[in-house]
Parts: C-alpha cells; sequence; structure tokens
C-alpha cells in the first residue's frame, strides 16, 4: 500500500488537481461551500439566553472537515466549541480523521493507523468544500488543531477514535503543554476510555457520546464528575430529552441541522447543540 500510495502521491494527485485538466473542475461541482442557517434570523435563542453551538468536524460550510482552515472558521465566527476526530499512526502521533481509512477523504488509500507521520503527511484531501483552495491541504495533527484555539474563546473538542490506551496520557500533554487544559473537552463513546482520561486528570471537562439517554448513561456520566452526556438528537424523543433535564446532567446534542430541531430543543431548555450548518 505504501508503494501505491507513492505512485498515487508522485503522480495521480498532480494530474487530478491540475488546473488544465477536468478531474478537479467535475469535484469542484459536488464540493462547493454552502451556505449556513442563522440562528438569528430564524428568531431562535438571545443575546441574554443564547445557544452554544459547536461546529461538527469544524465549519464544513467552507472548508473540509478535520481540516485547519475549517477549525480556523469556527474560531473566527465565535463558536462555543469545534470538535474534532483523532486516531493514531502507526509510529504514535495523533492526527484527525474520522474514518478508519483514508479512502473517502483522502487522494491515497489505507488506514491511517498503518501510516507513519510522515506518510500521513502526504495525503492530500479530494473532496469537502473549497478543498481545491487550500494550497497542499492535508490531515493536520492534534496539535496543530490547538494551536488554532490558543488565545481565542472557542474551546477545542477532541473526540477519541482510536482504542489505544497507552497513548491517552499524551492528549492531556498536548493540551497542557498549551494551556488549554480548562478551555478543552474531551469525548468518547467508550466509557472505559473516559474513565482512563479520568484517572489522568481529575478536572478536565468530558463528555460521554451516547444514543438513546437512559437512566445508566446518566449515572455513568455523574460518576466520572465534571461530565456531560452527548447523545445523538434522532435517537432521542422528548421523553428521554425531558428524563437528563430532569437529572440535571448538562447536555450537548448531535446533530442539529434544522431551525425545527433547534427551537425544539431550545423551548425544551437545552441550549448547548452541535451541527454541520447553523450558525448565529
Amino acid at each position: 500500500m505504501t508503494f501505491l500510495n507513492q505512485i498515487i502521491s508522485s503522480l495521480l494527485v498532480p494530474v487530478f488537481m491540475c488546473p488544465f485538466l477536468p478531474f478537479v473542475h467535475i469535484a469542484k461541482i459536488f464540493n462547493l461551500p454552502f451556505d449556513q442557517i442563522s440562528l438569528s434570523e430564524n428568531n431562535v435563542g438571545s443575546v441574554d439566553d443564547p445557544i452554544y453551538l459547536t461546529a461538527h468536524r469544524g465549519i464544513t460550510a467552507v472548508a473540509p472537515e478535520n481540516s485547519l482552515p475549517a477549525y480556523q472558521r469556527a474560531v473566527e465566527l465565535g463558536f462555543y466549541s469545534a470538535e474534532c476526530d483523532i486516531r493514531l499512526t502507526k509510529d504514535g502521533h495523533w492526527v484527525l480523521l474520522h474514518n478508519d481509512d483514508v479512502n473517502g477523504r483522502f487522494c491515497q488509500l489505507g488506514a491511517v493507523e498503518d501510516m507513519t507521520l510522515e506518510e500521513v503527511r502526504k495525503l492530500r484531501f479530494k473532496n469537502g468544500s473549497n478543498f481545491w483552495a487550500y494550497e497542499g491541504l492535508g490531515m493536520p495533527t492534534l496539535e496543530e488543531y490547538l494551536d488554532v484555539f490558543v488565545g481565542s474563546k472557542t474551546r477545542p473538542q477532541i473526540e477519541i477514535k482510536s482504542e489505544n490506551f497507552d497513548m491517552l496520557h499524551t492528549i492531556l500533554e498536548a493540551v497542557e503543554e498549551r494551556n488549554l487544559t480548562e478551555q478543552s473537552i474531551i469525548i468518547s463513546f467508550d466509557l472505559e476510555q473516559l474513565k482512563a482520561i479520568r484517572a489522568l486528570n481529575k478536572d478536565i471537562e468530558l463528555w460521554y457520546l451516547v444514543g438513546k439517554i437512559d437512566e445508566k448513561s446518566i449515572a455513568d456520566a455523574k460518576a466520572l464528575g465534571n461530565t456531560w452526556l452527548s447523545p445523538c438528537l434522532s435517537d432521542n424523543d422528548k421523553a428521554s430529552i425531558q428524563l437528563a433535564i430532569d437529572n440535571g446532567i448538562g447536555l450537548s446534542f448531535w446533530t442539529v441541522n434544522t431551525i425545527e430541531d433547534a427551537k425544539m430543543l431550545y423551548n425544551m431548555g437545552v441550549r448547548y447543540m452541535e451541527t454541520d450548518k447553523l450558525c448565529y
């Protein structure tokens, strides 16, 4: 696979990106930037009682998901937080990627866990909003992602995708080195992973990703301390949402992409939402 990727990187990527050939121009048609939906223009939330938006994988309206320009834009727009997905390379570096493999987002092929950081550095986006407008746009490291938030009010929100427990301490070290511990949020579907993070740091804010809210997930989050529930909106109804509200647990729902859903949650008392499309 490494040899194949070398061929792709040296031969096919330049052909794909060449402005005098049709390939990138065809890709542009399917990856145009899109307009976000304004909460304020639709009378959802207010200055005195706002909604706190998380940019899901960054502002994907203007740049590919999990890319640095997508996070830079989230900071510029004053989002409450901006979520990323991290995985480990073969040689132990955290990089931003949602899926197991790079096939869907990048010109090259293979699983990132089978690549070194040097090999990852050669990857180039093949889709995502405006991907062609950012010269040499590739997969960032966790450290590069965190640097975007230094000096800003936007909170980095880090979802751990790799199952490796031995390297969790390096996430906290990267956060601490930038004095972002109080600002950062670490999230995971894996309760045991969150427990391991809590054992390493008793203060950092955690969010437990879940599908349907139930008594157990509420109890598990409360037992960790300084931990919110981050449930999937489509898996829940008003009864399960109310269950969490009645139990006094912090809540941030994903993924809220319509004014109707935002209004429903807001009217129920939820103020934190993760989105691909909404803005202030």
